[in-house]
């Protein structure tokens, strides 16, 4: 998997060393940070285009995110394709879980699903609210979402 910053500039190094080298960073600034993983997808004719975001938070002082892009033909109904998102978010958030433990960061993951049952994303959201807590992390869903809902999403329009 891939991964870049939001100027497109590629990562080269493997994830949880890149992440590592950023905590380092932020902590020699006197910066605390949050994380928010989350994902969104959007279907494009016989493809869905996924996007996978970590987002940084510096406490008072904005933050930046790493992004991973993938491609599936795969042919999903709505359900599917917000359980998909979800998994995708649960693995990358399972991958950084040591590293942000050691460092004592917060983690949240946010799923692109409406809270409201007047949207279709709504058929997933009891299942991916059980399966990301059941996973022992931190769950936001619509409007509280934005790593997902803002962050990711611009990356699939």
């Amino acid at each position: 998997m891939t991964w870049k910053k939001f100027s497109g500039e590629v990562l080269h190094a493997p994830i949880l060393a890149e992440v590592e080298q950023i905590i380092e960073k932020e902590y020699q600034l006197g910066n605390r940070l949050k994380v928010c993983i989350g994902t969104d997808s959007q279907v494009k004719g016989k493809v869905i285009d996924f996007a996978t975001v970590i987002v940084f938070l510096r406490e008072k002082k904005g933050g930046f995110m790493f992004i991973s892009q993938e491609r599936c033909t795969q042919k999903m109904g709505i359900k599917q394709r917000m359980l998909a998102e979800v998994q995708k978010s649960i693995d990358c958030a399972y991958a950084l879980c040591p590293l942000l433990d050691l460092y004592q960061i917060g983690l949240e993951v946010h799923a692109d699903i409406n809270t409201s049952p007047n949207f279709k994303s709504n058929a997933a959201l009891r299942e991916a609210m059980g399966y990301i807590l059941g996973m022992g992390f931190v769950f936001k869903a619509k409007p509280e979402a934005f790593a997902s809902s803002y962050c990711a999403n611009k990356m699939v329009q």
